[in-house]
């Protein structure tokens, strides 16, 4: 467990590292509800639509390059670990992991979000007035006037996560029942209102 430890603050396996500890700290407070998941914050045109990442949430992609890099970075610098290379070469060599991971980390977050755009892509926001008028479900740990997230159900069965509001009023919390009254095309989020009705 020592060597692992070791090799993951060792360069340049060590700069992922970092990135990768703030991509835990990142879904851990998405998951405690003390941040969300922005569908609005995806990553569009110029350099990102280069690489092929273009139509997801940034948070999402990053996620998935970072730890690819990671990953990758490690088993190079274990490979290279045991091989006598003169200082020179091994630093080279050593660079040249850190830039085979950032390649083979992009090539795959670009496979692996093509089928994620169909998530993320128009057609999702086009439907997204017909949930005016449904009770819908908290999914985070507060709903207030910046933020929050709630689950709600489509006339096909299908459920949803939406990014919701709520103006005035003490917060919703996990698990309360809300009526959706309003869409925010501008913050493209919906205004909800507490009931006191559970959702079945």
């Amino acid at each position: 467990m020592g060597e692992f430890v070791a090799t993951t603050l060792r360069f340049p396996v060590v700069l992922f590292t970092f990135l990768l500890l703030v991509v835990i700290l990142y879904w851990l407070f998405v998951a405690l509800g003390a941040s969300e998941v922005d569908t609005a914050d995806t990553f569009d045109g110029g350099v990102a639509d280069g690489f092929g990442l273009g139509g997801v949430p940034a948070g999402i992609a990053f996620t998935l390059v970072i730890v690819v890099a990671w990953f990758v970075a490690l088993v190079g610098t274990v490979l290279l670990a045991d091989v006598g290379f003169p200082s020179p070469l091994r630093i080279a060599l050593l660079i040249g992991v850190l830039l085979a991971a950032l390649l083979i980390a992009l090539l795959v977050t670009r496979i692996v979000v093509v089928p994620l755009r169909r998530m993320f892509g128009d057609e999702a926001v086009a439907s997204r007035i017909d949930f005016v008028g449904r009770l819908c479900v908290v999914r985070t740990g507060v709903v207030d006037e910046t933020f929050g997230q709630a689950e709600v159900t489509a006339d096909d069965g299908s459920s949803a996560i939406i990014q919701v509001r709520r103006a005035g009023g003490p917060a919703l919390r996990t698990g309360d029942t809300a009526f959706i009254y309003d869409y925010d095309p501008a913050g493209e989020f919906f205004w909800i209102s507490a009931v006191d009705v559970p959702l079945s």
